[in-house]
C-alpha cells in the first residue's frame, strides 16, 4: 500500500505539469485583463473594450482581474480534473493517518535505529507498545534498507549489534525479539540517552 499511495501522491504532485493551479487554469480558459502606464495621465489604465463583454474573476492574491471566454465544456473539464485531484489529496490524508503512520508518521530515511524506552509501562502498556512496534515494523520498516532496535534499560540490549539489511527474516526475528522483551527489565534515568547515543554510533543510520 505505501507503493502505491506513493504513486498517487506522484499523480497529484503532476498537478503544475498538468496546468491545475489558479493561474494556468485562468491562462486557459480566459485572458488577463491588462494595463498600462498612460504618461500623459501618469498612472496605469485598464483597457475597457472588455467589460460586460466577458464574465470577469478578479484574483485576490494580486488583484489581477481576468476575462473569461471558455466555454462551459472546459470549464466542467477543469471541474472534473480538479475534483479527481482533490480525491487524491484526501486518500493521501487518510493513508498519512492511518495505521502506523498516525503514530510513528512516515518514515523516509533507509537507514535507522529504533529506540524503545518503555520507562515503567504496566503489563498492558507494554504489550501496546509492542503492537504498535511491531505494525510499524511491518508496514514501515518492510519499505526500508537496514533497521535495528535498541532497548533503554540499566544494561543496554540491542537486537542487533549494528543495522541490518531489511528482509522478511530479519523482520520476523526483529518482531520475535521485541515480543521475547521483559517488561521488568530495570532502567535508569539516564539509560534512554545512553540508548539514543549507542544509535548514533551506527555510522550508517540516518535517523
Amino acid at each position: 500500500q505505501p507503493l502505491i499511495s506513493s504513486a498517487k501522491w506522484l499523480q497529484v504532485h503532476g498537478l503544475k505539469r498538468n496546468k491545475l493551479s489558479l493561474s494556468q487554469i485562468l491562462s486557459q480558459i480566459g485572458f488577463q485583463h491588462r494595463k498600462d502606464y498612460v504618461t500623459t495621465l501618469g498612472k496605469l489604465v485598464a483597457s475597457r473594450y472588455a467589460d460586460g463583454l466577458f464574465p470577469q474573476y478578479e484574483r485576490a492574491q494580486d488583484g489581477s482581474v481576468y476575462n473569461l471566454t471558455a466555454k462551459k465544456e472546459l470549464i466542467l473539464h477543469f471541474v472534473d480534473c480538479l475534483m479527481g485531484a482533490i480525491e487524491l489529496y484526501k486518500q493521501r490524508m487518510e493513508w498519512l493517518t492511518s495505521e502506523s503512520r498516525q503514530i510513528f508518521g512516515v518514515i523516509q530515511e533507509r537507514c535507522i535505529v529504533i529506540v524503545l524506552d518503555f520507562g515503567t509501562a504496566a503489563p498492558t502498556e507494554f504489550d501496546l507498545c509492542r503492537d504498535a512496534l511491531s505494525m510499524v515494523l511491518v508496514e514501515q520498516v518492510t519499505q526500508i534498507a537496514k533497521f535495528n532496535l535498541i532497548r533503554a534499560a540499566q544494561d543496554l540490549m540491542r537486537w542487533q549489534q549494528k543495522s541490518a539489511p531489511v528482509s522478511e527474516s530479519t523482520v520476523k526475528a526483529a518482531v520475535t525479539w521485541l515480543w521475547k522483551l521483559d517488561p521488568e527489565t530495570a532502567a535508569s534515568h539516564t539509560s534512554a540517552a545512553a540508548a539514543l547515543l549507542e544509535a548514533m554510533s551506527d555510522e550508517a543510520v540516518r535517523s
